[in-house]
């Protein structure tokens, strides 16, 4: 039997900024040399999965450091589609090679609250894969409307948050509702008021109302923000702006029960897989 035992795979440190920014620092990569420190041809490749597109692959110049180690910068101006990348590293027209997770800093995104702009609001979280390798969630949006506390009172829930990515954000949310819109049949839509200073908002949305329609299985009901400005583009809900790249058995809430025609239902709030808020109305275990 032989010794011969295959190499460690390369990993990658991931820093990120405030702007929605990243560095990787690549280390432990058996490349193929160049000739000198200045001849390089290396590259971080992200393949976005899915992408049957000209944008599912973007292609980051690699260098080295003079520490003996590899970076390559994915600044917030360039546009990363939404959706999940797969990280690898590559030299030449050699095929490329996926990175393994090292140390995330990832300070500068907790909390995070970007600044006044109406450029799409970039957000990439760096995590490790179910099978170890490294990835990135990336978000995309304009306008976004960001879900902070979530209250759960008797037989409503009660929602704060701030809206982001719009030019005048306290004209924009005036008069403007919270929207459920019924996966089952988008026809099917709910509004519930909105209370509003400056970007912050606020709403309270009564499990009841979205109880009517149920007939029993399961309704899911996807939260927007509509302005009242009907060429203005309405906002999703979601939770994005921290280091959490997947929310959905992180920020969990309990079920309550509401009364409806077809029966005795539980309502529920939870985060998708995309991180957007979601309400789920469905019969009691």
């Amino acid at each position: 039997m032989s010794d011969a035992t295959e190499a460690a795979p390369a990993r990658a440190d991931c820093v990120a900024d405030s702007a929605g920014g990243l560095t990787f620092h690549v280390s432990d990569w058996a490349r193929p040399q160049p000739g000198s420190y200045d001849d390089w041809s290396g590259a971080l490749v992200l393949v976005r999965r899915g992408a049957e597109t000209s944008d599912g692959e973007v292609r980051l110049p690699l260098g080295p450091t003079g520490n003996g180690r590899l970076q390559a910068a994915l600044p917030s101006t360039v546009a990363l589609p939404e959706g999940r990348w797969d990280v690898h590293v590559a030299y030449g027209d050699a095929e490329p090679q996926r990175l393994v997770p090292g140390l995330n800093d990832l300070r500068s995104l907790v909390d995070r609250r970007p600044g006044p702009s109406t450029s799409p609001l970039s957000v990439r979280i760096p995590y490790a894969t179910k099978h170890g390798n490294l990835s990135l969630r990336s978000w995309r949006r304009v306008p976004h409307a960001e879900a902070g506390e979530i209250r759960l009172e008797g037989g409503t829930m009660a929602v704060r948050g701030r809206l982001y990515r719009v030019e005048y954000p306290s004209d924009w949310l005036a008069d403007a509702v919270v929207e459920a819109r019924c996966r089952r049949d988008p026809s099917v839509m709910r509004t519930a008021p909105l209370e509003s200073d400056g970007p912050e908002f606020s709403f309270t949305l009564p499990y009841a109302e979205l109880a009517e329609s149920w007939g029993g299985g399961a309704d899911v009901w996807d939260l927007w923000l509509r302005p009242a400005d009907e060429g203005a583009v309405p906002a999703r809900l979601a939770r994005i702006l921290d280091d959490v790249a997947d929310k959905k058995e992180i920020f969990t809430y309990p079920p309550r029960e509401v009364s409806a025609p077809h029966g005795t239902a539980h309502a529920r709030p939870y985060y998708t897989g995309d991180n957007d808020l979601v309400v789920r109305i469905e019969a009691p275990a």
